[in-house]
């Protein structure tokens, strides 16, 4: 929460609006590693060293795989390439730019969630 307060008050003035253009990309990583961190700390505060680790491991593998779909699927529908080589474009694929803003990204991650409990039907709420 104070990591965006500081960014939002970064943004709001003149003087260091230059700041924040170049901490914008930043500020997201910090955010990512605090929630990161914080469902770390949850696990391990009952928990024993070794089995806190192997879920730490697990929950830092599972991020890191969801932020991979979410940027494959954001540069191919996006821009029609994949690491800079052009794949949908050839087909006369029009890059969409929506794709490309923030809101998507948060539609994809809820199209991730909607498959995965429809894959496993015990992690559907009652």
């Amino acid at each position: 929460m104070m990591v965006i307060l500081v960014d939002q008050i970064l943004k709001s003035f003149e003087a260091t609006y230059a700041i924040d253009k170049q901490l914008s990309v930043y500020i997201g990583l910090i955010i990512t590693n605090c929630i990161v961190m914080g469902r770390i700390e949850a696990f391990a505060l009952g928990n024993k060293p070794w089995p806190s680790f192997l879920d730490g491991l697990a929950n830092g593998a599972g991020y890191g795989l969801i932020l991979l779909i979410v940027a494959f699927f954001r540069e191919l529908l996006g821009s029609g390439t994949l690491f800079g080589i052009d794949i949908l474009n050839r087909f006369g694929y029009v890059p969409n730019n929506l794709v490309i803003l923030p809101p998507f990204a948060l539609i994809l991650l809820g199209c991730i969630v909607w498959v995965q409990r429809s894959i496993q039907k015990d992690l559907q709420e009652k």
